[in-house]
């Protein structure tokens, strides 16, 4: 079960729908424990009284700060007595359409749902209202000791939080572009092929289609060091294109993406033929040891057989 880690209300105008707030989205990534190098002795950190040294508990430890020279500590229930109502209301100010935010604001994903049975009309109203006006409900809340801004938008069946940067949190772009790649880029030639490419390259998104590869190769760099195996690692990263080849580079990669988007519609499209119709492309393939291959090899053949016979096809009618 998902855990709920915020209750309160979204309010906008006179209407108040109490809700509970879950996180969108779970971290996958391998986590590590810490060990003395050659031992297998933990190292673990701890709340020590720097002065002392005597180590502390949760229940000792106070927020503070030094202001005018003098230390100031507060207590949780001050933090949030501070701001009660925001604390425990999504108080929406301001409708704006969601195609007007900048994706650079947008910071982490929460699922919202309504708290009661009786509170599904209001919910599903305002869902309804957001989705079909395009529109996001511009709130602030606090959450944990900070305050957020944030954006209430309609995702599919359900009402979406998305945290958002403030505007003085987006670093300016001049701080990491230097003024000489700002500067217009290529026409012409360079340009068309750039812009070929980049159409050879595109297709729907379809977020199924990715997976995190990064944590399977840190599994098995795992599983091979346990099992005394020596692992195997990744080649070096790619050189930087020169300039003087980048007609020569942007042309073979937009071939390239061709001929792999003509692999994958033709994969799609065997994956579709029945054992029958995969052994009669077969035979019209010319496939070596057809005979012997079972439906998912065969598959792979044929997809990888008639892009080049079409390749090859097609050169024979160029004049």
């Amino acid at each position: 079960m998902v855990h709920k880690i915020w209750s309160g209300s979204v309010t906008f105008g006179l209407v108040t729908i109490p809700v509970g707030l879950y996180s969108a989205t779970e971290n996958h990534t391998i986590t590590f424990n810490q060990y003395q190098r050659g031992t297998s002795d933990r190292v673990r950190y701890r709340k020590v009284n720097e002065r002392t040294g005597e180590e502390l508990g949760s229940e000792d430890v106070v927020k503070g700060r030094i202001v005018n020279g003098t230390l100031v500590t507060v207590e949780p229930r001050e933090l949030d007595d501070i701001a009660p109502g925001r604390s425990q209301s999504i108080e929406i100010s301001r409708f704006v359409d969601l195609d007007e935010i900048d994706p650079v604001h947008f910071q982490k994903t929460y699922w919202l749902s309504p708290s009661a049975q009786e509170h599904e009309r209001p919910y599903g109203l305002l869902r309804r209202a957001l989705a079909d006006t395009n529109r996001a409900g511009i709130a602030r809340f606090v959450l944990r000791g900070k305050e957020y801004l944030t954006a209430l938008r309609a995702d599919n069946d359900v009402l979406a939080l998305d945290t958002l940067f403030f505007a003085d949190e987006i670093r300016d772009q001049s701080e990491v572009i230097e003024e000489s790649a700002r500067k217009p880029a290529r026409s012409g030639k360079e340009l068309r092929m750039a812009t070929d490419l980049v159409h050879s390259m595109s297709g729907p998104w379809q977020p199924e289609s990715y997976a995190d590869t990064y944590t399977a190769r840190v599994d098995k760099l795992l599983e091979d060091k346990s099992r005394g195996r020596t692992p195997e690692f990744e080649g070096p990263p790619p050189e930087p294109t020169e300039d003087s080849d980048l007609s020569t580079t942007l042309r073979r990669s937009a071939e390239r993406a061709r001929s792999d988007r003509g692999e994958e519609e033709a994969s799609r499209e065997v994956s579709k033929l029945s054992k029958a119709e995969l052994d009669r492309r077969a035979r019209t393939l010319n496939i070596r040891g057809r005979s012997k291959l079972n439906r998912s090899e065969l598959e792979k053949a044929i997809s990888q057989a008639r892009p080049h016979r079409e390749s090859g096809r097609r050169k024979q009618e160029t004049p």
